[in-house]
């Protein structure tokens, strides 16, 4: 069972235009013993629609965490994490970057824009399911996520 939300599933963005990694993660999480629901934006302004539930995303649930690529179209990934941690309420969803790149640069610039973590995306099948794998572990299984719609205090 989730520490996370007491059982009541996980809203997880996934902002990923790789439609392969999108169906590997979304498998992984289908298979999950975590109660969860992954929504999958196909780029950066999807992401952002999604987020501020603009357009076809009106309707659509506050996540609890985010997955973030940084090479998207439309809107990079250094952008959209940029608005989320701008945005007062959106800035306390745990954003991890997911992402090929391994450039120094790229970690160095998401955690100055305050990503929660920095995962290097393995182009191996294998190691992709086991990154998914320990994301879900760590951030479902020991992370107490921030609640919905909290108010500072």
């Amino acid at each position: 069972m989730s520490l996370t939300r007491l059982g009541k599933p996980v809203d997880i963005l996934l902002v990923e235009d790789n439609p392969g990694d999108a169906d590997l993660a979304r498998d992984a999480f289908e298979n999950s013993k975590m109660p969860c629901a992954l929504h999958v934006a196909v780029d950066g302004e999807d992401a952002t629609d999604f987020l501020f539930r603009r357009g076809k995303h009106a309707g659509a649930p506050a996540p609890d965490l985010i997955m973030l690529d940084l090479n998207l179209p439309r809107k990079n990934g250094r952008e959209v994490l940029a608005e989320i941690k701008a945005d007062p309420v959106l800035r306390r969803i745990p954003v991890l970057v997911l992402t090929i790149s391994c450039a120094e640069e790229d970690i160095l610039n998401s955690y100055n824009l305050h990503a929660n973590c920095y995962i290097t995306k393995p182009v191996d099948l294998h190691q992709f399911r086991r990154v998914i794998k320990a994301i879900e572990d760590f951030w479902l299984g020991v992370v107490v996520l921030p609640p919905k719609g909290a108010q500072d205090l």
